[in-house]
């Protein structure tokens, strides 16, 4: 069978696109690497800056425990990805590169920093008291905590705090370099969370404990105060990114907790899909701030005006003294004063009435109960009749109502009584004496006060995390507390951003992601089958060849054939033309006999005279009679045309020999022809 262009080229799409797909899917770690480096989203001149204030301060240290150091936490990653093996063979196509890990060092002034790579919590320090208002056996805080590496996507050398114990309290905290004090710099808070198994009912956030002169590590509790609390919360399906802070009253110097608006965007699959996350918050002098989720914006607004409760009270509060008066009247409506109860109007009528027009129906039986005892159950040998009280039998449905249409005293149903009115009331109309809901009048808030600068708060010097979880191995790591967000995005390119690289690496293909997806959702399986199914039914639809010319075989078709009437016209041509050389030849035989001719003629006479009068009417006849005879002479003359016109001819033939009854034989054939019709 011969190929149509259509087929080659489709046979070409095809092949070019699975070509591409397989390259795209070789090429999409490459793109992840770009990603990465984009995402710290810093330009060449900060980049700059930033690695001459790191040479600074690496010049500053001691060189050689520096280096030293350096040498032990340093360690190299291979990461390849590709088909086949790396090599000076396949270097072409297989994409291969290195990352390095360094455990990562500031680039400019921070508050905090803590990476864990040295394998310990030392600068930490344990809680040893136990949470208030909680049963004793599990109000201590003795959640346990460990140093170690991500269960997947691990970077060699990279270790994090790890929360270990379920269902127990965990508290942990350490100081910082030095108290953050809210003046004229931003604060910018930022860590990593991964929960490495999920997350049922539990948080991953931080709390910046006030700088108060009693702060104890060791006794630190839920009730210990902040400043500022700062990360992830989920329990049941509620995911929340927490940012709340307290807020001292300047009057009274009360503490009031503030609550950031919720974030607006879908917080589910930074808690399902087992990565690390980078959190971050930003606090601006200029009472702004802004959440960060890997680096990207997911909620951003004002200390002032975005919060609950607002930071700043109300101006006029109501009055605490004002009280309604008594013939206050908040009716909108009334019942109408002048409205009677109709006399017809009967309150007693019952809302049900029997059916008078039911009849109890033949065969029922009044006198069987609905249930009897089973004749077959016996007392139970160890019944105590003194402690179980006296014996009987189980009740079961009376045998003799199952062929019956009942048992038992028959009652009537009971339809609705159209009598039935309910209780009377008056008409509502509108209350003359309204007055509108009342409500206290306004008075100057005595608690009033105007504080235009919240981010002025209580400064801070301990990081800490108290929690309670329900899941284990909730991973914490690079904590970063500092007053520049370029310094947080460089500890974030050098930490968070090799970790991102990592798991990019080793996600699996797309082909697997779906089959993933479509053990989650069956329903997949759908829409996978018709957005396959459906382009390669068109494919096949458009670009099948087409058949050949030579494998069709044309039908035979009749010839054409003349028209019924030409036939007629020519038929009577032939029979004028035939009558002619008919009355030549009759002339000069006419002159030889007289005899024969006038007794012909006489004959002629009257059988002219007699037909003159049927031709007359035939006429008419045949008139009326030629248009029906035409569509009924179509098929008759499509078969047996030829034969009939062969037979005028011979009509007019033998009418020619000097038949002396020409005439006559033709008014005759006609009429047989009508009668015929």
């Amino acid at each position: 069978m011969k190929l149509g262009r259509g087929w080659m080229w489709c046979v070409l799409l095809l092949s070019s696109l699975a070509v591409a797909a397989v390259a795209a899917q070789d090429k999409q770690f490459e793109a992840d690497v770009s990603d990465a480096n984009t995402d710290v989203g810093l330009d060449e001149e900060e980049l700059e800056a930033m690695m001459e204030e790191e040479e600074e301060a690496m010049v500053e240290e001691e060189e050689e425990e520096a280096m030293a150091e350096e040498e032990e936490d340093s360690v190299e990653t291979d990461v390849t990805s590709g088909k086949g093996e790396a090599g000076k063979d396949g270097a072409d196509a297989n994409v291969s590169f290195q990352v390095t890990y360094k455990t990562p060092v500031p680039t400019g002034e921070v508050y905090f920093a803590d990476t864990f790579d040295d394998g310990s919590f030392d600068r930490w320090q344990l809680s040893k008291t136990m949470k208030e208002d909680a049963d004793e056996d599990i109000a201590k805080y003795d959640g346990k905590w460990s140093v170690e590496q991500l269960k997947e996507n691990k970077v060699p050398g990279d270790q994090g705090l790890v929360l270990k114990s379920r269902a127990k309290h965990h508290a942990i905290a350490a100081l910082l370099d030095k108290p953050f004090v809210f003046q004229d710099e931003p604060l910018v808070v930022q860590y990593e969370v991964n929960f490495q198994d999920g997350i049922d009912c539990g948080g991953a956030y931080i709390k910046l404990l006030s700088d108060t002169g009693s702060l104890d590590l060791e006794q630190f509790h839920d009730r210990t105060p902040y400043t500022i609390m700062f990360g992830p919360d989920k329990c049941g399906e509620d995911y929340k990114l927490h940012f709340i802070f307290r807020h001292q009253n300047p009057l009274n110097k009360d503490l009031e907790e503030k609550h950031a608006k919720r974030v607006d965007v879908d917080l589910k699959k930074f808690y399902t899909d087992k990565k690390t996350h980078l959190y971050t918050l930003v606090l601006n002098p200029d009472n702004s701030y802004e959440m960060f989720i890997d680096q990207s914006s997911v909620s951003r607004g004002s200390l002032l005006q975005d919060v609950v409760p607002p930071v700043n009270p109300a101006k006029e509060v109501d009055d605490p003294n004002d009280s309604k008066p008594e013939d206050w009247d908040e009716r909108a409506k009334m019942p109408d004063p002048e409205a009677v109860k109709p006399d017809d109007w009967d309150e007693e009528a019952p809302a049900k009435i029997e059916d008078p027009a039911a009849v109890k129906p033949e065969g029922w039986l009044d006198e069987e109960p609905e249930f009897v005892a089973d004749p077959s159950a016996e007392k139970p040998d160890d019944w105590d009749q003194e402690m179980d009280g006296e014996w009987e039998a189980p009740q079961i449905p009376n045998p003799a109502c199952e062929a019956a249409l009942g048992c038992g005293e028959w009652k009537p149903p009971m339809i609705n009584n159209p009598q039935y009115k309910g209780k009377w009331k008056a008409p509502l109309v509108d209350n003359p004496n309204y007055q509108g809901a009342w409500s206290p009048r306004k008075i100057d808030n005595p608690d009033y006060f105007e504080d235009v600068h919240p981010f002025r708060m209580i400064p801070f010097k301990a990081l800490g995390l108290e929690l309670w979880s329900m899941t284990s191995d909730i991973y914490f790591d690079n904590f970063i507390i500092t007053s520049h967000k370029e310094v947080a995005d460089r500890w974030a390119s050098d930490s968070w951003g090799l970790k991102k690289l990592v798991a990019s690496a080793n996600e699996p293909g797309v082909f697997a992601q779906l089959m993933m997806a479509a053990e989650e959702r069956p329903w997949l399986w759908v829409i996978y089958i018709l957005t396959v199914g459906l382009p390669v039914g068109l494919a096949v639809l458009f670009c099948w060849p087409k058949k050949s010319e030579d494998d069709y075989v044309y039908k035979k078709v009749d010839l054409p054939q003349a028209d019924v009437e030409e036939e007629e016209e020519e038929g009577e041509e032939e029979e004028k033309a035939a009558e002619a050389p008919t009355t030549e030849s009759a002339a000069p035989a006419a002159e030889g006999t007289e005899k024969p001719e006038e007794a012909a003629g006489d004959a002629a006479e009257a059988g002219e005279d007699s037909l003159e009068g049927d031709e007359e009417d035939e006429e008419e006849e045949e008139e009326e009679e030629e248009e029906e005879e035409e569509e009924e002479e179509e098929e008759e003359e499509e078969e047996g045309g030829e034969e009939d016109s062969k037979a005028h001819e011979r009509t007019s033939e033998d009418e020619g020999g000097g038949d002396p009854m020409g005439d006559g034989q033709k008014q005759a054939v006609r009429k047989r022809r009508v009668r015929k019709d």
